[in-house]
């Protein structure tokens, strides 16, 4: 097979479409089940206590988070398909490696191992669709894989939810085995699309430009702390229910169903009305002004708890505005010849999401409480007002279109 260049991506066949959601399918569930059981495995067949294990996860994705960037660039200097295969595999060895730890150093070695595949297999998997896919079509394609997700998030949960109600060494070791396995084919599959030529090495200046690139760190910085919504409906919300509200324990699973069910319903449609980069920054704005609303209503929760489910729909709405708009900023900005480590640098924003989220937002809800839900709601506002300037600075310097 003839490897494709990395400046000039050919329409995206058929076939290479079905490939990526199937492998994006493939982890996915196995992810999901990881997400459900892992802390209670972790905390009762491992035996390591909440504090180590909160730890271990946190080093974990901060390895990742440094990793991300020099896992892109190898992407971009030796093609991203080989090294997307490649990640697969080491993740798939460090969740079949978390089966067998029993020690809170062996934990944490792993913890690392994971965040470093994890973050430089996504990396790899955003250069590879960018080289794949035409500009125009990026965003798109990005949704439709989003929407996949969670899909087989959706999935996986449901076959986590039987092992804890098993609660069984067993049925945990299982769910491992199949998110091990769930990476492996993940693997197979990748290696099936076209190879795509390495892109040389530049003439001069940095190998590792993305670190020089001041406005992308903006953009990237911004979009971190709208990411800062991820932790809300798994950690923040739950624990506002328990001390708040008179909400059934059912209802953290019900918005859990909203979330998973409105991305796989509707993220493709949200994402066909970004087409550039000021379409992208207008729908980052709305996106602000949506988490905002979501987390006024949240605050309501105490006097009905029907208030849960309209601040799940809102949420949901928020978060597929934002991930097309940003979408279409961290591709459209990108130069061609080093989406890698461009996308990589972007991606480093989930993992500060998900090491600083949970403390930082718990903090302001539980202390705050209603003004608390404000305060986070004005950041996310604030951070998608700013995003359309950060834009215009990095597109000026990038030579892409104008934001407005």
């Amino acid at each position: 097979m003839t490897p494709l260049p990395t400046s000039t991506a050919r329409p995206l066949r058929r076939d290479s479409r079905r490939g990526l959601a199937q492998a994006q399918f493939a982890n996915s569930v196995g992810d999901g089940a990881y997400l459900v059981v892992s802390a209670f495995y972790f905390a009762k067949v491992v035996g390591l206590p909440p504090a180590q294990i909160g730890l271990g996860l946190t080093v974990g994705w901060a390895a990742g988070m440094l990793a991300g960037v020099p896992l892109g660039h190898l992407a971009d200097r030796r093609g991203p398909r080989g090294v997307a295969v490649a990640l697969a595999v080491a993740t798939a060895a460090a969740v079949a490696a978390f089966a067998l730890v029993r020690s809170f150093e062996a934990f944490l070695l792993v913890a690392c191992l994971y965040g470093i595949a994890q973050t430089g297999l996504s990396a790899a998997r955003q250069a590879l669709l960018a080289a794949l896919v035409p500009p125009a079509g990026r965003t798109a394609a990005r949704a439709v894989l989003q929407s996949t997700l969670n899909g087989g998030l959706a999935v996986g949960a449901g076959l986590g939810g039987v092992a804890l109600w098993l609660d069984t060494p067993a049925g945990y070791t299982a769910l491992f085995a199949l998110d091990a396995a769930g990476f492996l084919v993940a693997a197979a599959l990748l290696l099936r699309l076209p190879a795509v030529r390495p892109a040389p090495a530049p003439a001069t200046g940095s190998r590792l430009g993305v670190l020089r690139d001041r406005p992308y760190a903006l953009v990237t910085l911004i979009n971190a702390v709208l990411l800062f919504y991820m932790p809300l409906l798994s950690v923040v919300v739950p624990l506002w229910i328990a001390g708040r509200t008179s909400a059934p324990s059912w209802a953290v699973a019900t918005l859990l169903l909203i979330n998973t069910g409105g991305v796989l319903l509707f993220q493709v449609r949200v994402a066909r009305r970004v087409r550039d980069l000021r379409e992208a920054c207008s729908s980052v704005r709305v996106a602000g002004l949506v988490m905002l609303a979501a987390c006024a209503v949240f605050a309501l929760a105490p006097y009905g708890w029907p208030f849960l489910l309209l601040g799940a729909a809102l949420l949901v709405g928020g978060e597929m505005l934002l991930a097309a708009g940003s979408w279409e900023i961290g591709f459209g900005l990108a130069p061609d010849d080093r989406q890698g480590q461009y996308q990589g640098f972007f991606g480093t924003g989930t993992a500060v999401a998900r090491m600083l989220g949970p403390a930082v937002l718990t903090a302001l809800v539980l202390d705050g409480g209603t003004a608390g839900w404000l305060v986070i709601g004005a950041m996310f506002a604030t951070a998608g007002a700013a995003m359309a300037p950060a834009v215009r600075w990095a597109s000026a310097r990038s030579g892409s279109a104008e934001a407005t």
